[in-house]
């Protein structure tokens, strides 16, 4: 894999991450605080981009600042395996470790046509659609529930790189979605359905949308990111095709691990 590529996905990460919280330069990658939402994961955590020449140390200076916030420390390190030293630093500082797929697709370009269904309309979410939108998305446990989505939505919905949808069927709203957008790339985030409309193929629809909307704006590139294998599959048949592989270290002092919330 050309290491441009890797680069720019990597850049991507960094501005989807600064559209929600911010983030202070390290030698080692960063640091993101969101001090007005300390309880979520994305917003208040230390991203290792870099392969740290002192492990012990940036741990301390990770750890020091968080507390110092009053915000559990965590740790996201992409290809953690990689980084053994740091990995043994952490464990000794009882920090607990869990590895999570980190699957990135990217659209082929293809419009794949979903079933045409004349009960389903989609549109962009506009202020008379928002509590739909948002109702929708705090249903969904792995993206944290309730207390984590209302206050981000409403700051992606309000920041001009964020365009949210939203799918009904037959009158009633069970579906949205959003792309982030830098530059001549955009992210497919927060796919979402309500459980009781599951298993319909709604969100070909809404993905297919979307794709149309990407190509409308002349865009370069489609990437997602897929929480696992299974949603990996249903993108693939989408025409999306998965570029990357691997696994993220999450390292957190204290509170859930990430797949203990996907799984409550």
């Amino acid at each position: 894999m050309k290491e441009s590529a890797l680069k720019k996905l990597e850049d991507i990460e960094i501005t989807y991450l600064q559209s929600f919280t911010k983030g202070y330069k390290r030698e080692w990658g960063y640091l993101f605080l969101n001090e007005d939402h300390p309880t979520y994961y994305d917003a208040n955590h230390a991203r290792v981009t870099n392969d740290p020449s002192n492990p012990e140390q940036v741990v301390e200076e990770v750890t020091a600042f968080y507390r110092s916030k009053n915000i559990i420390p965590r740790f996201y390190i992409p290809d953690a395996k990689k980084l053994p030293a740091l990995t043994k630093a952490l464990l000794e500082k009882q920090y607990q470790i869990e590895y999570l797929d980190e699957i990135v697709q990217k659209w082929n370009g293809t419009l794949v046509e979903a079933l045409e269904m004349k009960e389903i309309k989609v549109e962009k979410v506009n202020d008379d659609t928002y509590k739909y939108a948002l109702d929708i998305e705090c249903t969904i446990k792995e993206f944290g529930g309730r207390e984590v989505r209302e206050k981000a939505f409403c700051e992606e919905y309000s920041h001009p790189n964020y365009t949210y949808y939203l799918l009904t069927y037959k009158g009633v709203p069970c579906s949205t979605a959003c792309i982030f957008q830098t530059g001549k790339d955009a992210r497919l985030e927060h796919v979402a359905t309500l459980s009781e409309y599951r298993g319909k193929g709604l969100v070909g629809h809404l993905i297919h949308h979307i794709q149309r909307e990407v190509k409308k704006l002349g865009l370069d590139t489609l990437w997602t990111i897929p929480i696992n294998e299974q949603v990996e599959n249903v993108y693939l048949k989408y025409g999306f095709e998965t570029f990357r592989k691997g696994q993220m270290g999450h390292a957190f002092l204290g509170g859930k691990s990430i797949q203990e919330i996907r799984e409550s």
